[in-house]
């Protein structure tokens, strides 16, 4: 396997969830920006020039979620998520998907105002907007998390997707500070040796 990789990107779920299952795989390297992932030879593998996207064989795919599905089916052996008939199951559906469907869309709206666009074309509204909207999405986790360590029984691809965007929020400059649940449990990931190795490739 091949993965297309960036730092402080959706590709760190991709290659810590590698990592996790102890799978081989080479990684081909891009700043975010690069002038190199809008290139003909890589609009090829993903047309609109993001990371990650992952070459398996004759298969390509891209979207974080959709890669996170495809690796857990194809060479997971049933490692890092729970049977469909555990009471965990839908738990780990729904916290798979929540980081896109409602923590992510905030977290890009701050990430192109205050890092991508010059400082003259930036909003304040809008991060202000986003940043509220991001606290209230975070305390739908905060309160999933109450007595537990992991979002849906043991550790899974629900950790990897969420939590990372859980890290990343506090990163961005959420408030944690009323989400005690959250802080222990970035602490928790982030002393995991694959989420280590997957952030400082």
């Amino acid at each position: 396997m091949k993965l297309y990789y960036a730092q402080n990107s959706r590709a760190v779920r991709v290659a810590w969830l590698l990592e996790e299952l102890g799978l081989e795989y080479e990684i081909e390297k891009f700043d975010l920006g690069s002038r190199n992932m809008r290139a003909p030879e890589y609009l090829s593998v993903h047309p609109m020039g993001r990371v990650p996207a992952l070459k398996d064989g004759e298969t390509t795919i891209f979207e974080s979620g959709a890669i996170v599905q495809y690796i857990l089916a194809r060479h997971g052996d049933g490692r890092l998520q729970p049977a469909i008939d555990d009471p965990e199951y839908a738990n780990y559906l729904q916290w798979l998907h929540y980081c896109e469907g409602m923590i992510m869309p905030p977290i890009n709206t701050i990430v192109v105002e205050t890092i991508l666009l010059p400082p003259d074309r930036r909003n304040e509204v809008n991060v202000k907007r986003a940043t509220k909207l991001l606290n209230q999405m975070l305390l739908a986790v905060e309160q999933h998390m109450e007595g537990r360590e992991y979002l849906a029984g043991a550790f899974s691809a629900a950790d990897v997707m969420t939590g990372h965007s859980v890290i990343m929020s506090g990163r961005l400059g959420a408030d944690m500070d009323d989400k005690p649940n959250l802080r222990a449990y970035a602490d928790r990931l982030l002393a995991r040796p694959a989420l280590q190795k997957a952030w400082a490739l």
